[in-house]
């Protein structure tokens, strides 16, 4: 019975995941971003937990990684693309003359990022290479992306932002998620400098960014987290 009851705790923080993740699409649709990226930060919390509980408690199963990419599809996927669809319907977000007629559908081309999200959890189920790094960009940093971007940028954008800006970062991030470039992971295996070199500066350079720019400073440190990776390939 106990040992029962141990191999379903790691799909019950699972299934914490989804739930957290189905809240933060409801406060997305509503425009209630604080919230939302709240949820969606839980969402990643419980992410965290469900993978080490797995491997504290030897409770792996094949239900448990599928239950998983669901999960993470609607955290970090869907609940995102819902975010950036609500922020493409600001009354105050500019949109030039020559999208006048199709206004109202181009905020759909959100959920761009939850079709490729779902991708990229596909490609990692199977790709034997993601083991201690990853190939493409991580879904939860691209959720964390575009929530500090709209939470702590609504402003800046409405203010400044034209349409077009956001659809194409949609694209390039869609790209990302799938692209063929190896991408580092923050996974510690001791305090050497020698080697988690590359976490260690990554980590340096977040401090002022979180610092200066607060919540909107999460936005610059998964570019910074891609600038570095790019990097670090090209030096390899």
């Amino acid at each position: 019975m106990a040992n029962a009851i141990i191999r379903h705790i790691p799909n019950t923080v699972t299934c914490l995941n989804l739930f957290s993740g189905c809240i933060a699409c409801v406060m997305a649709f509503e425009a209630k971003y604080e919230l939302a990226v709240t949820f969606i930060i839980l969402s990643a919390v419980f992410d965290f937990f469900d993978g080490m509980l797995a491997r504290l408690l030897h409770a792996y199963s094949p239900i448990g990684k599928e239950l998983d990419s669901l999960a993470d599809d609607v955290s970090f996927g869907v609940a995102p693309a819902i975010l950036v669809f609500s922020f493409m319907k600001e009354p105050g977000l500019v949109y030039p003359d020559f999208l006048a007629g199709v206004k109202e559908y181009i905020p759909y081309l959100a959920f761009l990022i939850s079709i490729f999200s779902a991708l990229r959890l596909a490609n990692f189920n199977v790709d034997e290479r993601q083991t201690s790094s990853f190939i493409g960009l991580p879904v939860p940093a691209n959720a964390l992306y575009w929530g500090a971007l709209i939470v702590g940028g609504k402003e800046f954008l409405l203010a400044h932002c034209n349409v077009i800006y956001l659809i194409i970062m949609v694209m390039l991030f869609s790209w990302l998620l799938v692209a063929e470039i190896p991408m580092f992971s923050l996974k510690f295996k001791n305090l050497s400098w020698k080697d988690n070199k590359i976490s260690f500066i990554f980590l340096i350079v977040c401090i002022p960014l979180l610092l200066f720019l607060g919540i909107s400073g999460f936005s610059a440190v998964i570019v910074w987290y891609i600038i570095l990776s790019l990097l670090t390939r090209k030096n390899k």
